[in-house]
């Protein structure tokens, strides 16, 4: 699978939504794989690969998971909160050590994602794909901007020259190929791009704290990091910031 989980020395992410509940570690080796009928139903086993097998870049060129509507009704549960979550849960204790299972509610996307070495990640994703992805993932989850134009990655990464424009374009490239973004259609004939379920899960709270201590040249607690990125609604709305 191409999509990565950006981790503290590896490219993996872990959000909390409903999704911070399901992270327990699962320390068993990979034959626990082999115990997963013993986790889920016949439907939910075959729901789940059929993610699995939606969230592959080298299946699909777009559209990456499936909607929580279309999982319900592979699952026989529709409008079923309790069994929708439960089930995301248990595929998680299960497969939590190699993959994450994300529910993504802004999008409606349910999509599996793998978690790689630090080598492997370097592989996927250059310095340059991973600050685009980073001013994107500030720019639409923490300011909520409904995309991102390309005049504007030129401005905060480059000079609005010939050479500019190929190298942020080829470096765009490999984040559309892992399915971390997509293209915006606007009204106007400027170029825009906006993050998927799966470019907004890369990133993981230790990454997003070293980031944040980098650029502030001081170390951080976890309260002011995710005060920073705005990360799970911690502050309520009236409250100050």
């Amino acid at each position: 699978m191409d999509q990565t989980l950006l981790n503290e020395g590896t490219l993996s992410k872990e959000k909390k939504n409903p999704n911070d509940s399901i992270k327990e570690s699962n320390l068993n080796p990979l034959n626990v794989m082999q115990s997963i009928r013993g986790i889920l139903t016949q439907e939910e086993e075959l729901t789940f690969m059929n993610i699995l097998f939606s969230s592959s870049a080298s299946i699909r060129s777009g559209n990456f998971g499936l909607s929580r509507k279309e999982v319900e009704k592979q699952l026989g549960i529709p409008g079923d909160d309790n069994r929708f979550f439960s089930f995301i849960t248990r595929v998680n204790q299960a497969v939590s050590r190699y993959f994450q299972l994300i529910y993504d509610e802004k999008r409606d996307q349910v999509v599996v994602m793998m978690r790689v070495t630090a080598h492997s990640a370097r592989n996927t994703l250059s310095k340059e794909s991973l600050a685009i992805l980073l001013y994107m993932f500030y720019q639409q989850e923490v300011l909520q901007h409904e995309f991102t134009l390309f005049d504007q990655l030129l401005d905060a990464l480059g000079h609005e020259t010939k050479k500019a424009n190929q190298r942020v374009l080829v470096n765009i490239d490999p984040l559309k190929k892992i399915g971390a973004i997509e293209e915006y259609e606007t009204n106007s004939p400027e170029r825009a791009f906006q993050l998927t379920a799966i470019g907004v899960n890369l990133f993981s709270d230790s990454f997003l704290r070293r980031t944040a201590e980098f650029s502030q040249s001081n170390q951080l607690n976890k309260e002011e990091v995710l005060k920073f990125f705005k990360r799970y609604n911690l502050y309520q709305k009236g409250e100050s910031e």
